[in-house]
């Protein structure tokens, strides 16, 4: 791997506070009704960590796992299910959190994967939303932000496996 720089985006504690914002509007959303969050391996797990840890709301969770980027800074477009859910989610309220909504493709088959499985209500929330570079129409309920360009890495988001464990979100710049 090439060296590369870490532009900071956004600090640990702005993450802190509008993931509390964010657990509390969806509980607002999910009061009386129990919620089942799904969680996108690998690069959601902290944000849905987190982000249950500040719902007014008990939630049931499971987790799927996904591929599209592999290696590299862009998705192939070619979306692998490298594991499926292990709960049945038919009736109930689904709320699926990822990482990062970015081109859609891999969302748009998660969604439509669910949406089969005849779930009551069916939302997504996501860490950050990057809408400008949509290729398919996907709605994201719940975005803590809305970021423009570069490729993310940090609180769970990687290159090639490696800066998940950052506690903020980077840019990630390739050294020339």
């Amino acid at each position: 791997m090439k060296e590369s720089q870490l532009k900071p985006v956004v600090d640990r504690e702005t993450i802190r506070r509008r993931v509390e914002e964010l657990g509390q509007e969806i509980g607002e959303r999910y009061k009386g009704k129990c919620l089942h969050i799904i969680c996108v391996l690998k690069g959601g797990f902290i944000f849905a960590a987190d982000l249950m840890r500040a719902l007014p709301v008990s939630p049931t969770i499971d987790f799927i796992r996904l591929a599209s980027y592999g290696g590299t800074t862009e998705s192939s477009g070619n979306i692998e299910f490298l594991a499926d859910l292990s709960d049945e989610v038919c009736g109930k309220h689904v709320l699926i959190v990822d990482d990062i909504v970015d081109t859609g493709l891999s969302m748009r088959a998660l969604l439509d994967h669910i949406a089969g499985l005849e779930p009551a209500s069916l939302e997504v929330c996501a860490l950050v939303d990057k809408n400008e570079r949509r290729r398919v129409p996907i709605h994201v309920e719940y975005a803590a932000f809305q970021l423009p360009g570069g490729f993310l890495v940090g609180y769970g988001m990687d290159y090639a496996e490696q800066y998940r464990n950052l506690d903020a979100l980077y840019v990630l710049e390739p050294s020339e």
